[in-house]
This record gives structure tokens, C-alpha cells and sequence, in this order.
């Protein structure tokens, strides 16, 4: 039985039943939420620290859900935020010269079998290339089926601002994978 965001709302509110709620709303979103961050980061172990991030924020911060928009929506922009922040990181510590493709391919098994393994490592490459508004905008879009508004309530972005970013986005995946697929 799945509970619903205004019992969470109700459980986190009130101080005696704060940790069943923080429960509950790990259980309602843990997978969704996990799943956002994995395709933002790549790395299964940072994506799963990122989400236990994210739901200590949630619960620090819980007093400012000022519930205008949907709990996962509101989930949603703590898990971007957090995720991005970790990249930010990365890209920090990073001193190498390697270039989106290369580090995505050495993070993809060595042994793909089958065109669609293939297909999937070449989408996923084309996605890491993209500029971080496009791919940000096209995962939530493209993997999570968002609809712009609600995407526009966590990146905080105009509607035409994303419409714009997804087509290009769109575009130069769709490139990509034009020139780097070979049957």
C-alpha cells in the first residue's frame, strides 16, 4: 500500500511522528529519486551517498516545503541540486585530460554484447557531452517523462527556456549517435 504525499506532509510535520515520516518518504521516493541522480552522476556508490544527501537536506529543510508544488517535485530539486554539486566536485579533483566519451566508455563493461548495449553505451555518451542545462533538462525529460512545468519548478527555468534546451538537446543526441553508430 503506497502512502500518500499529504500523509507524509502530515507525518513530517509533526515532531512525534517525524521519523515515520522521513521512512515513509525515503520509501515513496528512494527508487525514483536514486535512479535521477544515477544518470547525473554515472558512479553507483556517489549516487547512492548523493541520495542519502538529499534526504538529510529534505529532512533539515523540511520546514521550508511550503507544499505550492508536489513533494517530488520539491524532492526532485534537492536531488538535482545535490547532484550537481557533486559533479561540480568531480570535475574539480579531476586532472585529467580525458574527454566525456573516453570516461564513459571506461566506466561501460568492456564486454558489450548485442546492438542494443551498444545503442545504450553510445546514448549514454552522446547524453555526457551534452552541456550541463541540456543534459539536465533532457534526462528529466527524456527518462522521467516531466512535463515542462515541472521541470521549470526545479531548475527554476522558463517553460520556452527548456523547451529550447530539450530540442537542442534532442538534436545533438540524435547527432551523436548518427555519427557514432555503425551497423
Amino acid at each position: 500500500m503506497k502512502i500518500k504525499d499529504a500523509e507524509i506532509i502530515s507525518l513530517m510535520q509533526n515532531p512525534r511522528t517525524q521519523e515515520k515520516g522521513v521512512r515513509a518518504l525515503m520509501d515513496a521516493y528512494q527508487s525514483r529519486l536514486y535512479w535521477h541522480i544515477r544518470r547525473i552522476i554515472v558512479d553507483g556508490d556517489l549516487a547512492q551517498d548523493t541520495l542519502q544527501e538529499t534526504f538529510i537536506k529534505a529532512y533539515q529543510n523540511f520546514h521550508q516545503f511550503k507544499n505550492d508544488s508536489q513533494l517530488y517535485t520539491w524532492l526532485y530539486r534537492i536531488a538535482t541540486n545535490e547532484a550537481l554539486q557533486q559533479v561540480n566536485k568531480l570535475k574539480k579533483m579531476q586532472k585529467t585530460d580525458e574527454d566525456p566519451e573516453y570516461y564513459m566508455q571506461n566506466l561501460v563493461a568492456d564486454n558489450t554484447e548485442g546492438d542494443a548495449e551498444e545503442i545504450q553505451q553510445i546514448l549514454q555518451n552522446a547524453i555526457q557531452s551534452l552541456p550541463e542545462k541540456q543534459k539536465l533538462v533532457f534526462m528529466m525529460r527524456y527518462y522521467d517523462d516531466l512535463p515542462y512545468e515541472e521541470i521549470s519548478k526545479i531548475v527554476d527555468m522558463s517553460v520556452g527556456t527548456l523547451k529550447t534546451n530539450y530540442h537542442y538537446a534532442k538534436q545533438k543526441v540524435e547527432e551523436f549517435i548518427k555519427e557514432n553508430y555503425e551497423r
